[in-house]
């Protein structure tokens, strides 16, 4: 039976709103819910025992549910205990560990990680009666699945990791243009005058304040990555470095870029944000991973001052030249319903708080 809301205002649920959640069963899972998994204004989601190997990347579609398109479209079967490669190129559905029982009136919305962006681990959400990727509608009831498509590295993964994020919403949460504007005079959210459209636009830096690396590009043949191992592998074995004297690259077609934004980014303790991909027509890539950015992320209050975007672009079908300054992305801010009892980079551990041009935390510090 879906939870109720009566008590929640409009806004994106905070972590103590969370916890009230799965509480009253809106949230529960075949694992207790730990502690770690909840974040300022997100719940991280844990993969499950089992992964299936498909033969395509599908939405289930109205009236129906994932277990009927697995029946169509599974290859085989693959238990994760103990640690199983998957293999980039392929597809896999995951059954995740939570369950949702979401009260009338609210939503959620899932998203990669940031670790699991960086690897260009293409994961995304999908649920019975789906139609959108990463996106669970009003009161939905049911079971929750992982995606996965690995694209530039094979990766190890087992039960109980968290590649996939979800927060909640409840009833419109969108600030305008003018709202935007209003919360940056209070507590600015962007070093320099910031760029107000349908969001906060941010552009990327390839002209370093010293030295003249500005991001690296994924190696086509490299080892695996084991998702449980941290500051382990040599990025010299995965990555090849970007250097550029001239204020500009050219982005090969198919192949994945880690860069970073030249503003230094803001999330104040009423807000939360997510990245959306810039306009098609401003060139042949796209910043390829949406991703949720918690309260507090580079805020001074939670020792941020300031945080880079750490960018993850994929090329189209032909070279690019991408220059100094190029608008690529944008920020979409969010209202929160309440301010979360923790802040990203103050009371939770936190990889990115302060950060700039950086891999995921499975390479080893440069």
């Amino acid at each position: 039976m879906n939870a109720d809301n009566a008590q929640i205002d409009t806004g994106v649920l905070a972590d103590h709103q969370i916890e009230t959640l799965i509480a009253s069963g809106g949230i529960s899972a075949s694992s207790p819910i730990l502690n770690e998994q909840i974040q300022p204004a997100s719940l991280d989601l844990r993969l499950g025992a089992i992964a299936y190997r498909v033969r395509a990347s599908f939405l289930a579609g109205h009236g129906r549910t994932v277990a009927d398109r697995l029946d169509e479209l599974t290859m085989h079967k693959i238990a994760l205990t103990g640690g199983a490669v998957l293999e980039k190129g392929c597809v896999y559905v995951i059954p995740l560990m939570e369950y949702l029982s979401l009260p009338d009136g609210m939503t959620a919305a899932a998203s990669a990680k940031s670790s699991t962006g960086r690897l260009d681990l293409m994961t995304r959400v999908i649920t019975d009666h789906g139609v959108e990727f990463d996106r669970i509608p009003d009161g939905y009831d049911g079971p929750l699945y992982a995606e996965i498509c690995p694209q530039s590295f094979s990766v190890v993964a087992q039960p109980g990791q968290l590649l996939n994020q979800i927060i909640f919403r409840q009833g419109k949460t969108l600030l305008s243009d003018d709202e935007l504007r209003a919360v940056h005079a209070r507590s600015p959210i962007v070093s320099g005058d910031p760029v107000i459209s349908d969001g906060l636009g941010f552009s990327v830096d390839l002209q370093p304040r010293s030295g003249d690396l500005v991001g690296y590009r994924a190696k086509r043949h490299t080892g695996v990555v084991d998702l449980a191992n941290l500051d382990h592998y040599d990025p010299a074995d995965y990555w090849e470095e970007v250097r550029t004297s001239q204020g500009r690259i050219i982005l090969d077609p198919g192949a994945f870029y880690i860069l970073v934004s030249r503003e230094a980014i803001c999330i104040p303790p009423d807000c939360a944000a997510e990245m959306a991909p810039y306009l098609a027509m401003v060139g042949e890539f796209r910043v390829h991973y949406a991703g949720f950015f918690d309260p507090g992320f580079g805020w001074d209050g939670a020792g941020g001052a300031g945080s880079r975007g750490v960018l993850e672009v994929r090329c189209h079908e032909a070279p690019f030249v991408l220059e100094h300054g190029q608008v690529v992305g944008r920020l979409v801010y969010e209202r929160m319903s309440a301010e979360p009892k923790a802040l990203y980079g103050r009371e939770i551990k936190s990889n990115y708080q302060g950060q700039g041009l950086k891999l995921s935390k499975h390479f080893k510090s440069t």
